[in-house]
């Protein structure tokens, strides 16, 4: 007789039934829904090798700036995506979310003028912004 043995399906494979469009879309969706602005999506995935995706977004505040890292993590987390690196600080007004495929640029409004991420990554990368 042949038994086949089920086995609850690993965060790696629940992942790659999510592509890094879908990812980044969530994450947009996440930070429109806790009130970011000005938020950016730049896909990256033919002028990079390290990532697909790009999500930028202003906080107004460093309350904000958590909420938003730790709704970002929960909300993929059970999808099977992992926070594989964060760096930043609400005070150095920069966050950094890494979660593989895409990674999560969180500013404040001033940061976001110095850096322009979507001037620099603009020139050879198609930008969509969404309306607060």
């Amino acid at each position: 007789m042949w038994y086949h043995s089920f086995r609850p399906v690993s965060n790696r494979a629940r992942r790659a039934l999510l592509d890094s469009e879908t990812l980044a879309q969530r994450a947009v969706d996440v930070l429109s829904d806790r009130k970011a602005l000005d938020i950016a999506l730049i896909d990256i995935s033919k002028n990079a090798t390290f990532t697909d995706y790009f999500v930028i977004a202003t906080a107004q505040s460093p309350l904000q700036f958590n909420a938003l890292a730790e709704y970002l993590e929960s909300d993929l987390g059970p999808e099977g995506v992992d926070l594989r690196h964060k760096e930043g600080t609400p005070d150095s007004g920069w966050m950094l979310l890494d979660f593989g495929d895409i990674i999560v640029h969180i500013f404040s409004p001033e940061q976001r003028q110095y850096y322009r991420l979507e001037d620099l990554w603009g020139r050879t990368s198609p930008v969509v912004r969404f309306a607060d």
